[in-house]
């Protein structure tokens, strides 16, 4: 079933803090919640479909549903990594689409950075009961190794070279300048990025995403119920979602899933590449963001570094500007999952609410798109296409 139309974003919030030790993770949701919330024009009575992933405080989605006292009709608590929340605007579209719900709320929140923790630079948690473990663990492989080891793939493969990689980095800075709560606002150059210390060669220390505190929330309705509130109307137009696993060893990797759920949102949403005047983009590290234009086919395979070195990223300058509120490169990545924050940047940028430096001109259609978990040893892929109406 096709859900184009069918739903709408009425309500997005980013939680301004990037640093949030005197807050709990449900805490942070419920203030994420509320903003959306307050957003929309809509209360928490309101609600009657709830969405959150592994980053909600329980083990289910029942632990934040208790305590936002929500009297619902529908509950998804699935989680899929990073891009859950994006698979969550999917699902509440269907769910709303259906007649299961009319008003669906979707959170996250974490600690990563007042927790002390040191995103991909430690072994990955690898519980005895997890199938990859015994192959796994004795290699002690960490997140920015595996995205290293694609990174160092593309190269051998198209010729990319770490200073085309650094050109995402900048742009995302240029960007970030901008953004008051971002946490690194300074402009960098491709030597800085080039100069930062290795972390997982080819990839540097700036190749990598902030880590942050913070949260943010999303409210999606019926069409009839975003016609009733005085805000920007954002249609749902085209979603899809994947699994790429890592096919028992004989992996493409230098494919995303962004190939397979690229194809199903650009098909439901009826438009083509051309349409697209912002793109959010997950920017773990900068070769994701590569990899997903490539396969996304804003340019051919192998011709991202190009694309990107051209400056095409840049807002005001470039074919494809991205991430202007400084991504999760520059900006925040809270709960070490960017999913939530670049459809909230998406959201900003079709209502004409992004910083005037960097606001896309006549931007009526967005797009947002990210993985989850990690590529190369199994990960999902989620994209969503939006409209202003």
């Amino acid at each position: 079933m096709s859900i184009k139309g069918k739903a709408y974003i009425v309500g997005a919030f980013e939680h301004p803090t990037r640093n949030a030790p005197d807050k709990s993770v449900t805490q942070l949701h419920a203030e994420c919640a509320l903003g959306a919330l307050r957003d929309a024009g809509l209360s928490i009575k309101d609600v009657d479909g709830y969405f959150c992933a592994g980053d909600a405080p329980g083990a289910t989605a029942l632990s934040m549903v208790e305590y936002l006292n929500l009297n619902l009709k529908w509950v998804d608590g699935s989680d899929l990594g990073g891009c859950s929340y994006m698979v969550h605007v999917r699902h509440a579209a269907h769910a709303i689409a259906a007649g299961k719900c009319s008003i669906a709320l979707i959170t996250l929140a974490g600690k990563p950075k007042s927790s002390g923790m040191a995103t991909g630079t430690v072994p990955r948690a690898l519980g005895p009961e997890r199938p990859e473990t015994p192959w796994d663990l004795p290699y002690r492989s960490t997140i920015t190794g595996v995205y290293g080891m694609l990174a160092n793939r593309h190269m051998h493969e198209y010729g990319t070279t770490s200073a085309q990689l650094a050109a995402i980095k900048v742009a995302a800075s240029t960007h970030a300048q901008y953004n008051e709560h971002a946490a690194l606002r300074k402009v960098v150059t491709v030597d800085d990025v080039l100069n930062s210390p290795m972390i997982a060669s080819p990839l540097r220390r700036l190749d990598c995403c902030v880590i942050t505190d913070g949260g943010g929330a999303i409210v999606v309705t019926t069409p009839e119920i975003a016609k009733s509130l005085n805000r920007p109307r954002v249609k749902i137009i085209g979603t899809g979602e994947t699994i790429n696993t890592s096919r028992g060893g004989y992996l493409d990797a230098t494919t995303t899933g962004a190939a397979v759920s690229g194809k199903q949102a650009f098909s439901e949403a009826g438009v083509g590449i051309e349409a697209i005047k912002y793109a959010s983009l997950y920017d773990n590290f900068t070769i994701m963001v590569l990899m997903q234009i490539e396969d996304l086919g804003f340019c051919k395979k192998g011709q991202g570094g190009a694309f990107v070195a051209e400056g095409n990223l840049i807002s005001g300058k470039g074919k494809l500007p991205f991430n202007t509120d400084g991504g999760g490169l520059c900006n925040n990545h809270p709960a070490n999952r960017g999913g939530m924050t670049k459809l909230i940047e998406a959201v900003r940028q079709l209502r004409g609410e992004a910083h005037p430096a960097v606001q896309v001109k006549h931007c009526d259609v967005a797009l947002a798109t990210g993985p989850g978990y990690v590529l190369g040893v199994g990960h999902a892929h989620s994209t969503i296409i939006l409209e202003r109406e």
